[in-house]
């Protein structure tokens, strides 16, 4: 019989953990010997261990204390206990779903207890129930037999101990006794948590949705009713027909930890119904129908044929650029770089030679000017020089004046590091041009050929959205990069940040700070700007709100400072897509210049865009300080859904047309609240490329 092995335990030698009396301890040592449930398994008592490393014996030894451990506080109905070790411990690890000698895994022990908080922690960590239950007929069958073995078994130890005197052995058969006792009691509580199961009610809401051309999304919830037994798997079914015959195909789901599935492969513009049913112990329950009752597969370009706006553009763009490089490949600009002839002004001839010097070095100081300086960080530490200086580097010595147009020009070239070489190369045939622009910015390519020679590293990060100036004429350009391996630099070492800003020795006052001073105590605040332009939105639809403020020189963007790389926004829903009748109906409303909604209206509150816009605009109103009343004049943008990936897209929130973009001395009488910033257009399009 199954437990045939366990008669002859010592179980209390085997087990001596604090609560209730159970043998569960000693017969997870000894599970295993049956050999009924699981094939291959060496006891760690026989001698097959020989041979193997000391290292598989402690692994062997360490995973099985772990699952028996798990057994038992899921017999003793530890909640605790059981969410601790799923917390600390893998799946593989505790040996989640390898049956014990009894034929049971942890799942089948917390569900015929009905221990539901149990079940479904296991559920969510991956647990299943025993492939061995094959129908109800012989779950019944084995539970029955455990009843019987376990009541048999108390009864002789009974006997035994009335029948014998008082003695070393007898005391050692009354803790057996008790502890079968206890697993009698177990296994019956177990038949009868079977017995009056019944099977699942239907899912208490699915709801269906389109996720792309081919593919639609279901999203279901579990059963209201709390006297079943716990569902431990779903299963999808979907047709083109509401009677569901033929059935085109259905999907089993045990993976729990999120209660949604995807059907792929389906056919554009061809309508499916989808139902949803639930499990448990005792069977499947009734179907589900979807929400709505069936779904077309399409997407919002279908309305009109129109193809992705970036569909060829990367391979376009490097198309282009190897064409260029072509042209240029034979030409004089590839020749290796000359010092300039000495009838040149005296500020270029002084910088080029700086620059070309073999003892060429960092700037420990500025001295009114133009500079480079390349921020790398891990952690909490910078990389600064052998003097613990910030590494910088001179751009032009007579620049006391940076035209945006040269920082943002900069600001692209920062997408093509490994290309300066090649960039420079270019820039010196147009030098007889004599051009102020052309010669700035091949000072700046000269200036970041020093800095990526010094530092040994081509790629020198993201430049920072602004430079920072100061008082006494210089300006200093920043670059930020996040080392996450651990590379080794020439030249430069690794500090603690705190300890370089409490090092420094200032040489400017508090009321006008060197654009050096300014730079080290606003460094945290950079860095935290530049490890949030980083970060990516989750899948789902946003609503995004476009504001713009012009200047003299440039246009800005609003952004969240938490997210710089994107629209002030709000999340409408997980799914992405947007279909072809709901852009139709996007399209409708534009066209009859309907104001956007924000109140609920009876004919169209069946429709579930509509719904979710409602809460987004409210939201979204409300996070950039607009009285709610002033929707009305604000419009959605009809020309397009802006895709970024396949997972994140947009719609966009207008202000009125006069409002787009705030001009210079213009009074924006709605303020956002605080958490935004702006930045210059180009280096949020550059962003929110990155």
């Amino acid at each position: 019989k199954m437990t045939q092995q366990m008669r002859d335990l010592q179980l209390a030698q085997a087990r001596k953990p604090p609560g209730p009396s159970s043998p569960n301890a000693a017969k997870r040592l000894y599970r295993n010997l049956s050999g009924k449930f699981r094939v291959n398994y060496t006891s760690f008592d026989e001698g097959s261990l020989v041979g193997r490393g000391e290292k598989e014996k402690l692994r062997k030894s360490y995973l099985f204390q772990s699952n028996a451990a798990l057994f038992e506080a899921v017999e003793l109905q530890d909640l605790d206990r059981v969410q601790e070790m799923l917390k600390h411990y893998s799946p593989e690890e505790l040996d989640l779903n390898t049956p014990n000698s009894e034929g049971l895994l942890p799942l089948d022990i917390a569900i015929m207890t009905n221990n539901a908080p149990i079940a479904r922690a296991l559920l969510q960590a991956g647990a299943k129930e025993s492939p061995h239950f094959v129908s109800l007929e012989s779950r019944s069958l084995h539970l029955s037999t455990l009843v019987r073995e376990a009541e048999q078994r108390v009864n002789e130890l009974m006997a035994q101990v009335v029948n014998e005197a008082p003695n070393a052995d007898c005391s050692e058969k009354e803790k057996q006794l008790k502890a079968w006792e206890w697993r009698f009691r177990l296994y019956k509580r177990m038949k009868a948590g079977f017995e009056h199961a019944r099977v699942p009610d239907a899912p208490s809401s699915v709801h269906l949705s389109v996720a792309s051309s081919t593919s639609l999304q279901v999203t279901f919830w579990e059963p209201l009713s709390v006297n079943s037994a716990v569902v431990t798997k779903y299963k999808v079914e979907w047709s083109c027909s509401p009677t569901f015959s033929p059935l085109l195909g259905e999907a089993v789901i045990d993976k729990l930890k999120d209660l949604h599935f995807t059907i792929q492969g389906l056919v554009s513009g061809t309508a499916y119904h989808v139902r949803v049913s639930a499990y448990n112990m005792k069977g499947w329950g009734p179907p589900q129908a979807s929400t709505p009752p069936f779904a077309i597969p399409s997407n919002w370009r279908e309305y009109d044929g129109r193809a992705p706006r970036r569909r060829g553009q990367a391979e376009a763009l490097d198309h282009l650029l190897g064409q260029v490089k072509t042209v240029h490949r034979h030409c004089i600009c590839h020749e290796p770089c000359k010092n300039q002839p000495q009838s040149r002004k005296h500020s270029v001839s002084k910088s080029l030679k700086h620059l070309f010097h073999p003892g060429s070095k960092f700037l420990k100081t500025l001295k009114r000017g133009l500079y480079l300086t390349a921020i790398f960080y891990k952690d909490d530490n910078i990389l600064v020089t052998h003097e613990d200086q910030i590494p910088v580097v001179e751009i032009d010595d007579t620049y006391s004046c940076l035209l945006m147009q040269d920082f943002l020009w900069l600001t692209k070239v920062s997408c093509m590091w490994d290309e300066i070489l090649w960039l420079r190369q270019c820039v010196t045939v147009s030098q007889s041009s004599c051009s102020c622009i052309l010669q700035t910015r091949f000072k700046m390519l000269l200036a970041i050929s020093q800095m990526q020679g010094l530092l040994g590293i081509q790629d020198l990060g993201q430049v920072f959205f602004e430079p920072i100036k100061d008082k006494q004429g210089n300006i200093l350009i920043v670059t930020l990069k996040e080392v996450k391996t651990n590379q080794t630099f020439e030249s430069v070492r690794w500090v603690p940040l705190c300890k370089l800003q409490s090092g420094r020795k200032s040489v400017s006052s508090p009321e006008e700070p060197t654009a050096l001073d300014t730079l080290l105590i606003s460094l945290q605040d950079k860095l935290a700007y530049h490890q949030r332009s980083s970060h990516a939105l989750s899948p789902g639809l946003y609503l995004g709100y476009l504001k713009l403020c012009s200047a003299v020189d440039q246009i800005r963007v609003l952004v969240p400072e938490q997210l710089p790389n994107i629209l002030c926004h709000v999340k409408i829903r997980s799914n992405p897509n947007i279909s072809r009748e709901e852009w139709e109906w996007l399209q409708k409303m534009a066209s009859v210049e309907e104001p956007v909604p924000t109140e609920p209206e009876t004919d169209r509150s069946q429709n579930p865009l509509f719904q979710e816009l409602q809460v987004a605009i409210k939201e979204l109103m409300t996070l950039v300080n607009i009285p709610l009343q002033e929707a009305k004049d604000f419009r959605l943008y009809s020309q397009e859904v802006l895709d970024f990936g396949d997972q994140v897209s947009f719609l966009l929130l207008l202000p009125p047309s006069d409002d787009v973009c705030t001009a210079p001395g213009q009074n924006n009488p709605y303020t956002p609240h605080s958490g935004f910033l702006t930045l210059p257009l180009q280096i949020f399009e550059l962003g929110e490329e990155r």
